[in-house]
Parts: structure tokens; C-alpha cells; sequence
């Protein structure tokens, strides 16, 4: 009897040793689950950097300082145990407590860090572009046009000219936040090349260098906002730049007169002094009035086949192109007539 005593009471102690391994095991667990729990579920969106060179260790350290996480050793095992050690990206990241340590630490691992953007439409100078940087947050636009205006960038993004007008691509971009203006540069830049390149061969084929189709594209993409008429508004620019007719291009003087107020003058259609007057000059101007777009770029080396030499506005964004002066004039005064009309 007694040594079935002291074996009741083994198995009593055993079983309560086990218990307790068991609460303390489920205690560890629970308390496991909460570290790697989000820690706020109603945290709204931050911003956090990962520096390069950042490890798990040192990036699981911060986003506990940073409210992000629960604990940092917590965090970091969690990165270890799905193996993201090693693969965390430098950049700014949007990231929120309401996120789980391992979904945090797959978001910085994916390098999908966050962006603003960027937005150029066709026709814009180099002057609107970097206003529209500083209006994107991406940096000063003084800063970006020293960049645009540095006589070695050109050469060195693979342009032709003494500055990057024209080659900024419009387009949409989305950019990191604290991106270099050189590098903002380079991304417009290289995205212009990326046109230019199936157009290349056939500008030579006219005899017309990159710079001289960005040149007169710039012209087409500020002539007329109708994408069906820029190979007709190209082919009167090609035509007059054949035969050595002037192009008589209002847009090209507007750009060459500083602080223009919106008013265009006969005084500055005289004006010889603006080397950008085409009514004064012959040929092309010194260079691009703006960053065309894809379309101006290929109509320039494809015009339409045409004896156009000149083009009149209908007021409508709408253009009447004619062969002959005499035509010409005709155009010039029927619209001019219907403007009149309209403006009573």
C-alpha cells in the first residue's frame, strides 16, 4: 500500500509538472503572438527610411523606435524565419502599425518604396517642367534647372545641345521622394531616348540631326494641340526649311522674349535681336521651345506628303492649311471676319 502511495503521489507531481510545462509553453506562445501581432490596428500610414546598408537587425531596431512594431527581437526572428535576412532595400517606404512585423519586413524586402508623382504634358519648357517638380515635392525647381542648364549634361545623358530643353520626356512619372535633380534629369532624358531610338535612322535618311527634329517638333507641339495634325503642321515647316522660306513660327518668338505677358506684338514679330524670331530669321531657331511628344517627334521625321506652306487657326485648336499666299490670305480673312463677327 504504501508503495502505491508514494507512486500516486509521482504521478500527482508528474502530472502537475506537466500542466505547468503545458500553461507555460501556451503562456510563451500567447506571448509570442502578441510581439508579432500588428501593433495598433487603427495606426494610420508613416514614412519610413531604410538607409543602404541597413541590416535586419539594425532596420528591425528602428521600426520599434519608430512605433512599427511590438519588439525588435521579435521582428527580427520573424525576418530570419522567412529568410528576408539580406534582402531588405534601401528607400522610403509607406508603412503603417497596423501591419504585421512579417508584412512590414516583406514590403521593405520587395523594395516597393514610395513615390510621387510626376506629371509633364507635351509642349511644356524646361522653366514649366521644373516648376512642376517643385510642385510634385521631388526638390527645388531653381536646383533642377541648374541641372538642365549644365553645359556638361547633354553629353553626358547622350543629347545634342548646350542644355537638356527638349529632351525632357513628358510623360507620367512616379519618383522617390528624395531623388537627385540630376537623377530626375536623367530618368526624363532617358525616357526621350527611348522614343528617339526607332526614329533615329530615318531623321538621318532626311539628313536632319537629333537636335534639329527635336527642334522643330518642339515647334509642331506648341503649333497645334490636334494629334492628327501635326504631320500636316511638320510637312509646312519641312516644305518652307526646303525651299528657304522663313517659318514664321509665333511660338518660337514667344520663347525668346523674356517675361513674355501673354500679348504678341508686332513690335516683337520686328524684333531682330530675338535670335528665336522666325519671322526675322531664317531656318530653324537656336534650338528646342519645349519637350515634345512622341507623335511631333515622329511627324517631324514622317510629315505628311504635302506642297502646304502655310496654315491659318480656326479658333478651335483646328488649323486650315493652303499652297499659296493668295490662299492664304483668303483663310486669314475668312477667320479673321468670323472672329469679328462673333465678338459683336
Amino acid at each position: 500500500m504504501r508503495r502505491a502511495g508514494r507512486a500516486g503521489r509521482a504521478l500527482l507531481v508528474a502530472l502537475v509538472l506537466l500542466l505547468a510545462l503545458v500553461a507555460g509553453a501556451a503562456l510563451l506562445a500567447s506571448r509570442a503572438l502578441e510581439l508579432i501581432a500588428p501593433r495598433d490596428p487603427a495606426a494610420g500610414l508613416v514614412l519610413f527610411e531604410v538607409p543602404r546598408g541597413a541590416t535586419l537587425a539594425s532596420v528591425a531596431r528602428e521600426l520599434e523606435a519608430a512605433g512599427l512594431v511590438r519588439d525588435a527581437r521579435a521582428t527580427q526572428l520573424v525576418g530570419r524565419w522567412h529568410e528576408l535576412a539580406g534582402k531588405l532595400q534601401p528607400g522610403e517606404y509607406e508603412l503603417t502599425a497596423a501591419m504585421t512585423p512579417e508584412a512590414i519586413l516583406e514590403k521593405i524586402a520587395s523594395g516597393r518604396i514610395f513615390t510621387l508623382e510626376l506629371a509633364i504634358p507635351e509642349g511644356f519648357t524646361a522653366q514649366q517642367i521644373a516648376r512642376r517638380v517643385e510642385t510634385a515635392g521631388l526638390g527645388d525647381a531653381r536646383t533642377f534647372l541648374d541641372v538642365v542648364n549644365d553645359p556638361t549634361a547633354p553629353a553626358e545623358l547622350g543629347v545634342e545641345g548646350p542644355t537638356l530643353e527638349g529632351y525632357l520626356f513628358p510623360a507620367t512619372y512616379r519618383l522617390p521622394r528624395r531623388i537627385p535633380p540630376r537623377e530626375i534629369a536623367r530618368v526624363l532624358v532617358l525616357r526621350f531616348q527611348e522614343e528617339w531610338a526607332p526614329l533615329a535612322e530615318r531623321a538621318k535618311a532626311a539628313g536632319l540631326s537629333m537636335r534639329e527634329v527635336v527642334t522643330l517638333a518642339s515647334i509642331v507641339e506648341r503649333e497645334t494641340g490636334a494629334a492628327d495634325e501635326r504631320p500636316l503642321v511638320a510637312s509646312v515647316y519641312r516644305n518652307r526649311l526646303r525651299i528657304g522660306m522663313k517659318l514664321d513660327s509665333d511660338p518660337t518668338v514667344i520663347y525668346g522674349i523674356a517675361g513674355f505677358d501673354g500679348n504678341l506684338t508686332r513690335a516683337h514679330l520686328d524684333d531682330a535681336s530675338n535670335v528665336y524670331n522666325t519671322y526675322q530669321r531664317p531656318g530653324l531657331p537656336p534650338g528646342p521651345i519645349a519637350s515634345p511628344g512622341a507623335d511631333a517627334l515622329r511627324a517631324v521625321v514622317a510629315p505628311a506628303d504635302t506642297r502646304y506652306l502655310y496654315f491659318v487657326s480656326r479658333r478651335d485648336g483646328t488649323h486650315v492649311f493652303t499652297e499659296s499666299y493668295a490662299e492664304h490670305l483668303r483663310e486669314v480673312d475668312r477667320w479673321q471676319r468670323r472672329r469679328r463677327q462673333e465678338s459683336r
